[in-house]
């Protein structure tokens, strides 16, 4: 028996359903990845073009990895959580509608079923099935009716997973300026070359994952990041006077 003739076997239905379905983080981490690295590419950027001293980058760019870091893991974890909270609302108002108006909820149900091509009696099995079961009822109308998603993500391991991911990817146009020793020049085409792998290597990463075409993911990815790393170059360029008088701050 071939791997998809067994996950198709009864007993293997069962127990993936028994199981539920697991929320993917994924989208979290390539988030988190790819704005840390544009954020810090950024920084490093505005500081190479300046012609500041590599320290200088790597201060500037450490600060801005983890404040905006977890300020995007706060932010995920409140967008998430809206989502879950706009679920317990509306699962609070179908279990008042069903108390109120059970009729006029069944006929909801019935009326959903009908456009699914149900009819008859097999259409009036369904409405009493469902019907019979509150909890069932709700989940139903929650997503049939309202389209909600009833296993959603963890607002707190969403905002872990995008925190975490930007600070270790962000951390990467970062690395050459660890090394005094390289210069700024050198040590920003290091950073350049190496932000654009890493683009490279999360677009892959992700189809792996997805089991899609891993080099197409990968270019995929390469250009989005690449693209708005250019952007943020170009952008920095902007506040670069105010960043070389803050080095000349610095190094009084």
């Amino acid at each position: 028996m071939s791997d998809l003739e067994h996950s198709h076997h009864p007993e293997a239905i069962r127990q993936r359903l028994d199981e539920g379905r697991k929320p993917s983080y994924l989208r979290d981490a390539i988030l988190g990845g790819i704005d840390g690295c544009v954020t810090t590419f950024a920084v490093v950027a505005s500081v190479a073009g300046a012609g500041l001293p590599g320290l200088i980058a790597l201060s500037l760019g450490l600060a801005s990895l983890i404040a905006d870091g977890f300020s995007m893991g706060i932010s995920n974890y409140q967008g998430v959580k809206s989502d879950r909270d706009a679920v317990d609302q509306a699962r609070r108002t179908e279990n008042r509608h069903i108390r109120q108006v059970p009729d006029g909820e069944r006929e909801e149900i019935r009326q959903i079923f009908a456009r699914k091509g149900f009819e008859g009696d097999v259409l009036e099995r369904i409405v009493t099935t469902i019907s019979a079961d509150e909890s069932l009822w709700v989940d139903t109308m929650l997503r049939e009716e309202h389209g909600l998603e009833l296993e959603g993500a963890n607002p707190t391991r969403a905002a872990l997973w995008t925190f975490g991911a930007f600070v270790l990817v962000g951390s990467v146009p970062l690395l050459p300026f660890l090394l005094p020793a390289l210069g700024v020049d050198i040590a920003f085409a290091v950073s350049s070359l190496l932000t654009a792998l890493t683009f490279f290597g999360i677009g892959f990463m992700k189809g792996v994952v997805l089991g899609e075409g891993r080099w197409r993911a990968g270019l995929e990815t390469l250009l989005m990041g690449g693209g708005a790393a250019i952007i943020a170059y170009l952008v920095g360029g902007v506040f670069e006077p105010m960043i070389t008088e803050m080095g000349l701050a610095v190094s009084r």
